[in-house]
């Protein structure tokens, strides 16, 4: 079987995802030609829509993108590029993080917080914690993690071809590779971990 290609698939997984917001978008500017207005509702809308379209393009473009080891981001950086990325979901997402942080182990800690968003369909909670250059991504909620995908990032499994939608899980082994690092995984009944 040939390696999937896997530029095809983060293209496909970018477009899957900014496809509802970017339709709302279209939604509001509709009904603003229909009322021959701006009403405060339509705007907000819009507002919501293009800033969720734009907070998945900065987390994508540093998980999926190139990341510069000579470069770093700082908490605030990466504060505000998960708060924004969770912030129309069902999904939260808590950072304890307080000193600049390089960018192939921001890119890593990203590609881990989606690993555990695909693990919680219904909503719950992740929380990023970077101590002593040490990160734990955890997720809490009702958890329905797929056993393939998670036996494959545990080294339990050989590699699959991935989705579109579970691209991540095939770039976060690749991430860690790169930092000289691999992932720890830790599961209870209401909780799922990843160190590294």
């Amino acid at each position: 079987m040939s390696a999937p290609d896997l530029s095809a698939l983060i293209g496909s997984r970018i477009c899957h995802d900014i496809i509802n917001p970017l339709g709302a978008i279209g939604n509001g500017v509709e009904l603003l030609a229909l009322s021959r207005a701006a009403p405060h509702q339509e705007m907000d809308l819009i507002n919501r829509s293009v800033a969720d379209a734009n907070a998945k393009v900065q987390v994508f473009r540093l998980a999926f993108g190139t990341a510069d080891p000579g470069l770093s981001l700082t908490a605030t950086e990466i504060h505000g590029l998960v708060g924004a990325y969770f912030a129309e979901g069902r999904t939260r997402c808590e950072v304890a993080l307080n000193d600049p942080v390089p960018r192939p182990e921001a890119k890593a800690a990203l590609l881990a917080a989606l690993c555990m968003d695909s693990a919680l369909p219904r909503g719950g909670t992740i929380r990023m914690n970077h101590a002593d250059g040490l990160w734990t991504v955890a997720a809490t909620g009702a958890l329905r993690p797929d056993p393939d995908n998670w036996a494959v990032l545990a080294g339990k499994a050989p590699a699959q071809s991935p989705t579109a939608s579970t691209v991540h899980f095939a770039l976060l082994p690749r991430a860690l590779h790169d930092l000289g690092r691999c992932a720890r995984i830790t599961r209870a009944p209401d909780r799922l971990a990843i160190a590294f």
